[in-house]
């Protein structure tokens, strides 16, 4: 999140508006995947760590990016954990690399 590298955790609106997904939908991926499973209150105010945001991530790009199933996506988490968040990385590597293709172009279109 990197937005205060101090702050060990973010609430749900936060992440929310992070991951660009909907609070009700984070709070269905905790009842689906039993790994997610951020710090609650005495008030039952959720409080997710960088850990739980990665985590949220991999879910992410199993369900919205790659197209899985709810299923498919916890027995995939469930089977390989090592190479789906891995290949979470790559994901996010290559995306990276493509804005910074897109900006150059942007720049070499400029100068022509």
């Amino acid at each position: 999140m990197a937005e205060n590298p101090h702050k060990l955790y973010y609430s749900i609106k936060e992440v929310a508006q992070q991951i660009n997904v909907s609070e009700s939908l984070l709070r269905y991926w905790e009842t689906e995947f039993p790994h997610l499973r951020p710090k609650t209150t005495g008030n039952r105010v959720r409080q997710y760590a960088e850990k739980d945001i990665e985590q949220i991530k991999v879910i992410y790009n199993l369900v919205k990016v790659r197209g899985f199933k709810i299923a498919a996506a916890r027995k995939m988490l469930q089977e390989n954990r090592n190479g789906v968040e891995k290949s979470q990385k790559v994901m996010e590597t290559l995306f990276s690399v493509r804005d910074q293709l897109k900006d150059l172009k942007k720049q070499l279109d400029g100068l022509v």
